[in-house]
């Protein structure tokens, strides 16, 4: 693909305008300046504006730090959107792939492939969701077997499927919880439910795609490959 148009439907640029990016000399393809829109690109190449990788055409796949007081949509009346962190062309063609509530920080995973968040968020494909949460109170012995065994949450018919609760801190209130359900603040309904309440929440992993550590509140980054394929199983 001519890099012209390759920054053409990466960027939603008219051909006129990817020529002017160009010529700015401000992109490069394998770390090397390229300043002919005939040069040639292909699904190797690393093609970078302005010190940023350019997205290759197609889905896009985004791991994002979530800060504090984002919400997860394109609009909200009362807090700034997490969309606002992206630096992103064709924003309204992204959807999260799993939401956090406007208090809750860490890995959330955005994109345009309706299928590929599918498999996240579909309760039949129980997709693993590990958080690590400080409590109010100290950690109860018999919170892990509750926890294996399902707890019931208010207004709900049945008890939540089996979860995993670890102790990180004791001192701290500490823990990892891994569950494979979404419902509705079910983390912090899941402790209300045994007497305790969650401080903070912070979410680590999705299925196999873990936070990047090298990520601060508010960056992002695309998925490899395999983070993408991982979904599929």
């Amino acid at each position: 693909m001519r890099l012209d148009k390759y920054l053409c439907d990466a960027l939603g640029a008219t051909r006129k305008e990817a020529t002017k990016i160009i010529k700015s000399g401000d992109v490069t393809v394998n770390e090397q300046v390229q300043k002919s829109g005939a040069f040639k690109v292909d699904d190797h190449s690393i093609v970078e504006w302005q010190g940023r990788e350019v997205q290759k055409p197609g889905p896009r796949y985004i791991m994002l730090f979530k800060p504090d007081g984002f919400v997860c949509s394109h609009e909200d009346g009362f807090n700034q959107t997490a969309f606002m962190l992206l630096d992103e062309v064709r924003i309204e063609d992204l959807h999260f792939a799993g939401r956090l509530d406007v208090d809750t920080t860490g890995l959330v995973l955005i994109t345009d492939d309706g299928q590929w968040s599918h498999r996240i968020t579909s309760p039949k494909h129980k997709c693993d969701k590990t958080y690590r949460v400080w409590l109010a109170d100290p950690i109860q012995p018999h919170y892990a077997d509750e926890f294996t065994k399902g707890i019931q949450l208010r207004n709900e018919k049945g008890l939540t499927l089996p979860a995993k609760l670890e102790l990180v801190d004791a001192q701290e209130n500490e823990v990892l919880l891994t569950i494979n359900e979404g419902k509705y603040h079910q983390v912090k309904r899941m402790f209300a439910a045994l007497g305790n309440k969650v401080e903070h929440l912070h979410r680590e992993r999705i299925g196999q795609i873990e936070l990047c550590e090298s990520l601060e509140p508010g960056d992002y980054r695309y998925l490899t490959q395999e983070e993408v394929d991982s979904v599929w199983g």
